[in-house]
This record gives C-alpha cells, sequence and structure tokens, in this order.
C-alpha cells in the first residue's frame, strides 16, 4: 500500500520553485510529545514514508501513538528507458513530498517520553536527510 493522492486537479506537475527556505508552519511540535525535525530540504518518497511509518509503528508497538505529518502529493515522471528525446512528457513514476528544512515530519504522544527519543534516534539513520529529536515545549 503506497500513499497516493486519491483525486488532484492534472495528473502531471512542473518542477516549481526550489523549496531551500526554512519553515516557519510545522517546525513545532503540536499533537505529540516528541518529533523527528528534518534539517536539510529533501524529497521524500512514499515508499521512505511508509517504511518510517512501519518502523515506528513496530518499535512503538502499544506503547503510544504514532502521527506522520507529510503525505506525498507531488507526481514526479519519468521517459521510459531507451527513448528518444521528445513525444512529450513521461508517465507518473512515483510520488514525493518536498520537505522544507526545520519541518517536523512525524510525532509520537507516549508517557515514556525517554523511550520514544531512543526510537526516534535509532530511526534516524534510515532516513536520507539528517534529522534531530525534538521535545514539545511545555506551556
Amino acid at each position: 500500500m503506497l500513499f497516493i493522492p486519491k483525486k488532484q486537479k492534472y495528473k502531471k506537475q512542473q518542477k516549481g520553485k526550489s523549496f531551500q527556505k526554512v519553515v516557519s508552519n510545522y517546525s513545532s511540535v503540536k499533537y505529540g510529545q516528541v518529533g523527528l525535525k528534518v534539517l536539510h530540504p529533501t524529497r521524500f518518497n512514499s515508499k521512505q514514508i511508509i517504511m518510517l511509518y512501519n518502523n515506528l509503528k513496530k518499535k512503538m508497538k502499544k506503547k503510544g501513538k504514532v502521527l506522520i505529518t507529510i503525505f506525498p502529493q507531488t507526481p514526479i515522471t519519468k521517459k521510459p528507458v531507451e527513448v528518444r528525446m521528445g513525444k512529450g512528457k513521461g508517465n507518473v513514476d512515483f510520488w514525493v513530498a518536498k520537505v522544507k528544512a526545520g519541518r517536523i515530519i512525524c510525532e509520537i504522544s507516549t508517557f515514556k517520553i525517554s523511550y520514544a527519543l531512543k526510537v526516534l534516534n535509532n530511526l534516524r539513520y534510515r532516513l536520507p536527510v539528517k534529522t534531530k529529536a525534538v521535545i514539545r515545549k511545555q506551556f
């Protein structure tokens, strides 16, 4: 089961501008106690997001709730191998989520914050970008 949008206005999109800016919205933990913050801008494809979700659920078991805050909604097209130039744009190959630096990509709400931090620190090495575990600020 891949994360794919159910309905979009257009099947294919243009690449758009770069997303090198630091995000101001979604930069703090809102729903849980601990979150995973991205330090560099990148693109997460749907397979990577599913891997992140499955590993979090497997490690956390029933000790807490897991929330993924990103969703792949940008199609990436690709021409088939050994096809000459021209003849239009290629077909949609996979879907990505464009993630700016400073964005929280997943959150965990649990009673054992130390355990959640340990899970997120172990998960950091499976992701294609540098990340940091962040604790929610108390009011």
